[in-house]
């Protein structure tokens, strides 16, 4: 298939696999991979401190019998201010276990269903002159886009630090690139350079 690029003159396209570009949309296998994408960002950064490692409670308060007070063996006894937490929390993994053939399988739904909608959007290049916001905003009005992600082939560091102070507007290089991003914008733009490697990426 190929998918037309967008430029002044009007005409032009770039030939680009079905595989990666055509393929059928799969709704349940993108929740899947987002959702552990997204668990896997989770710290789990948690802890409590049982009986046992709260510090102190070496001596028994008071002597079993006879003061009228309950029994009691240890001031480290979750009953106790400053004792120990009965059922501590733990550092935990919210990781979820997705292979790389159903990561790409994802991404490649994603793209295929992006250039169906006609939300992906083909430039010649991203050429602005200087790393100022000012430049990319003129650039995307040009393409009357607003809400984008934008995947260079590298690392654009003009394009990146343009694109900083931007709402609404990101910049990935292929390399960068994951199903989040992807679909948390209304339009993907990028090179025909960015094509090429995605399909190499995907393939």
């Amino acid at each position: 298939m190929d998918l037309a690029i967008r430029n002044a003159s009007g005409d032009g396209s770039v030939s680009v696999s079905d595989a990666v570009f055509g393929a059928d949309l799969k709704p349940g296998l993108i929740h899947q991979v987002v959702t552990a994408y997204l668990a896997a960002g989770r710290a789990g950064t948690k802890a409590q401190k049982t009986r046992s490692e709260v510090s102190g409670g070496g001596q028994k308060p008071w002597r079993q019998k006879g003061t009228g007070r309950a029994r009691s063996g240890t001031t480290r006894s979750p009953l106790w201010r400053g004792g120990g937490v009965t059922f501590a929390a733990r550092p935990g993994d919210y990781g979820q276990k997705v292979n790389r053939k159903m990561y790409r399988g994802a991404v490649r739904s994603i793209l295929s269903e992006l250039a169906r909608q006609g939300r992906l959007v083909v430039v010649p290049e991203i050429a602005i002159a200087e790393p100022k916001t000012k430049a990319l905003v003129a650039f995307l009005k040009g393409l009357d886009l607003s809400d984008c992600l934008i995947l260079t082939d590298g690392r654009d560091e003009q394009v990146f630090l343009a694109s900083r102070n931007l709402p609404g507007v990101d910049v990935l290089s292929v390399q960068e690139v994951d199903p989040v991003s992807l679909i948390a914008f209304e339009t993907l733009v990028l090179t025909p350079e960015a094509v090429k490697k995605l399909e190499e990426r995907l393939a």
